[in-house]
């Protein structure tokens, strides 16, 4: 295995994830905020997102067990090849359909290719990477998923905002296209696995392989693995239903302000999203050696912290610019930590993980951690429409809840550091 960190194939993988995240990125922010343009409703703006998680959470451990049994890098191409397929057809099919049922089916098809291409892409680093590499590795992958995010979101609202939908259901099918011409170059390691009596028995096999070495072997993931499901449900799902809602219906009144304006303005705050997380990646892969597992949970308080500021300005400012501002910079900063936090969790269970089982417990991880997702979703979509006029005292809430749940991470941890 060659001793540098961007060795032929691994940057291949980095092209092709530059391409096919920057895709991703850019037609998970059209389709959620057309759909809101069209009804107004948080209520089902939180809904429809949360049923486009089920797929992922039912196909991401699919995703891993096949990641162990079969070609990463196949994977990777038919699933990139079948999302520009279904791109595609939406953008033909939407002019005579049932929008929000087509909005739905398609995100549901998006998100549910998405659970199951990442195991393949997360499994595949430690194989083409030196075991000294993997955390540097994981920042690489984690800067370019944070960069594609960041242009995705603010070119898509460009474009959606002077254009409208089609030309960026269009560019999104491009990029797929070429993700997928990329990867076909990449060469993955790959050590074919007995495959058993039955594709049944072999997923309930390998599903209770991964739990059992979980719980038993590695407690500490599992653990961790519960503190991602909290932060999920009741942090990120409030910035996931409340960025687009409070902007766009709250602080910026559609009788007030031109709807092309307010969406460049959610666009430039999910890049500014996208910008925190690429500067956590960056700060992950400079601070390698001097993050320590063990003082994670400061970084989930420091995110927890980071909320109040947004609620206490949706309640003493009555300019929807202010509380615009606030927002957008607190979010940047929940960003940066909980990245870091992110990049470190995933590179432990990497390298604590045997090869055998890595792509298997890396999708378990996944699936629970975005269980969480669509019942925050659904939450808070219902929150906002039910508080409206008090949306302060929903983020409040979610502020307070994010804040119990870090100090008990923090705790957890300072006691796995005391026993090692």
């Amino acid at each position: 295995m060659e001793q540098r960190l961007f060795s032929r194939n691994f940057t291949l993988v980095v092209i092709g994830q530059i391409i096919s995240l920057f895709g991703n990125a850019t037609i998970r922010f059209a389709l959620p905020l057309y759909l809101l343009n069209q009804t107004g409703s948080s209520a089902l703006y939180g809904t429809v997102t949360a049923c486009a998680f089920l797929p992922a959470i039912l196909l991401t451990p699919v995703g891993g067990i096949v990641a162990d049994r079969v070609n990463k890098r196949n994977i990777m191409v038919i699933l990139d090849f079948f999302t520009a397929v279904v791109i595609a057809a939406f953008s033909l099919w939407i002019e005579g359909g049932n929008l929000i049922l087509l909005i739905v089916v398609t995100l549901m098809l998006l998100y549910g290719i998405a659970g199951a291409y990442q195991p393949s892409v997360q499994a595949s680093i430690p194989v083409l990477v030196n075991p000294n590499h993997i955390m540097a590795a994981n920042s690489v992958v984690n800067i370019i998923s944070s960069f594609a995010s960041l242009l995705g979101p603010v070119l898509g609202g460009i474009l959606y905002s002077t254009y409208g939908l089609k030309p960026v259901l269009w560019v999104c099918t491009l990029c797929f296209v070429l993700s997928a011409a990329m990867e076909l170059f990449i060469k993955i390691p790959f050590q074919k696995q007995e495959s058993g009596n039955g594709i049944w028995k072999m997923v309930k096999k390998d599903f209770a392989e991964s739990i059992r070495f979980i719980r038993r072997e590695k407690p500490a993931i599992g653990k961790a693995m519960f503190v991602v499901c909290g932060v999920n449900l009741f942090l990120s799902a409030m910035i996931l239903v409340g960025l687009p809602y409070l902007i766009t219906e709250v602080m910026f009144d559609s009788t007030k302000y031109h709807s092309d304006y307010v969406n460049k303005l959610y666009g430039y705050a999910q890049g500014a999203l996208a910008a925190g997380s690429l500067a956590g990646g960056i700060g992950a892969g400079i601070f390698v050696k001097k993050l320590k597992i063990q003082k994670t949970g400061n970084l989930l308080i420091f995110c927890a912290a980071c909320v109040f500021p947004v609620g206490i300005s949706q309640m003493l400012f009555a300019s929807g610019m202010a509380n615009y501002l606030v927002m957008t910079l607190c979010c940047c900063v929940i960003m940066i930590f909980s990245t870091i936090f992110t990049v470190q969790m995933m590179s432990f269970v990497q390298a604590e993980t045997p090869q055998n089982l890595i792509g298997k417990v890396i999708a378990v991880i996944l699936m629970f951690s975005m269980c969480a997702q669509p019942l925050g979703n659904a939450l808070y979509g219902v929150l906002f429409e039910v508080c409206k006029g008090f949306e302060y005292a929903v983020i409040l809430f979610a502020g307070a809840i994010s804040l119990i749940i870090a100090v008990c991470t923090k705790r957890i941890f300072e006691r796995l550091q005391e026993r090692g």
